[in-house]
């Protein structure tokens, strides 16, 4: 079966404080913040995207710093994105361990998987993150101050999705969503979008016993999947629908347009258009140095800016 879908776009969390989120993705990790602009649907509240040099599809990470709204703390569970996975070159590592030790992050496990060397640690809101020694992937990285090129983040490599049960939502990926099971490593199965290259990988742990997952603080809350377009987006929306999946309208996010559903498994999936892209507003040497809204928000700016926490770009360009 041919699928419109090419790979992961981003992925989207709920954090804590803003500038710690700022200062782990784009200081620590060496991510460019490409935009600073808000939650459509909660205007007080920042959208960070972080990616590279343009925030390319398949390099993001998107957060919402949620702390002081009286959200309470997520629990990471079955029926969640539980692990967000950073593709590195081989041998990267060794580099890595030391970064972290020097920041004070403690590294929570070590190991292979799918014969890629990993290191899985955690952000400051508590989302559980990996580095994954990917060969093979071409992508150019965003190289930040004190980051050899050899060791820089590529972009994303997976998303771990944790389920009581593999059989519906592989059926669901394969089948409906048009993506290639792959090979197994113990509980773990990949589902391969696109060319399945780092970047256009899920992997499915599957784990009777895990409990169920609490969105909240500290937790995914989707993961967005690529299209080349509004076409092909309507294309996976209608097959959606015309199985009896229950699918948002689309919505303009100002750099790309979206729909939402669950799969069986609880997990929340966005499929997300490549365009327009993130320089519409600024060009490519000034991506996310200042706060942008969309056009309809923009008489709202003094009230908008007013609501939010002012934060430092210093350490992170």
């Amino acid at each position: 079966m041919t699928t419109p879908i090419r790979g992961l776009h981003h992925v989207t969390a709920t954090v804590n404080e803003a500038q710690p989120d700022l200062d782990f993705y784009a200081g620590l990790l060496g991510l460019r913040l490409v935009k600073q602009t808000v939650n459509f649907d909660h205007t007080g509240v920042y959208h960070f995207y972080y990616g590279d040099e343009e925030g390319r599809p398949g390099s993001l990470m998107t957060t919402f710093p949620y702390g002081g709204e009286g959200v309470p703390q997520g629990r990471i569970g079955a029926g969640q994105i539980s692990v967000t996975s950073f593709s590195v070159p081989p041998g990267a590592l060794d580099f890595w361990r030391g970064r972290l030790a020097d920041r004070k992050v403690p590294v929570e496990r070590e190991g292979v998987r799918f014969g890629e060397g990993l290191l899985e640690f955690r952000d400051p809101s508590g989302l559980r993150i990996e580095l994954r020694e990917a060969p093979g992937d071409p992508r150019d990285p965003w190289v930040a101050s004190g980051i050899p090129p050899a060791a820089a983040v590529r972009g994303l490599h997976s998303v771990t999705l944790t389920l009581h049960r593999a059989g519906p939502s592989l059926a669901f990926l394969t089948g409906l969503l048009g993506m290639e099971e792959g090979e197994r490593d113990g509980d773990r199965i990949r589902v391969l979008a696109g060319d399945g290259r780092p970047g256009a990988l899920l992997e499915m742990e599957v784990a009777p016993e895990a409990p169920a997952g609490v969105n909240g603080l500290g937790t995914v809350h989707h993961v967005a999947l690529e299209v080349d377009d509004g076409e092909a987006q309507r294309a996976v929306r209608s097959t959606l629908v015309a199985e009896g999946v229950q699918v948002t309208q689309v919505k303009d996010r100002q750099y790309f347009t979206s729909i939402y559903f669950r799969g069986p498994g609880g997990i929340l999936y966005e499929v997300a258009t490549r365009g327009p892209g993130f320089t519409q507003d600024e060009s490519v040497a000034d991506l996310g140095t200042h706060l942008k809204l969309p056009g309809w928000e923009e008489s709202n700016r003094p009230s908008i800016e007013r609501k939010l926490t002012p934060v430092s770009l210093e350490n992170v360009r």
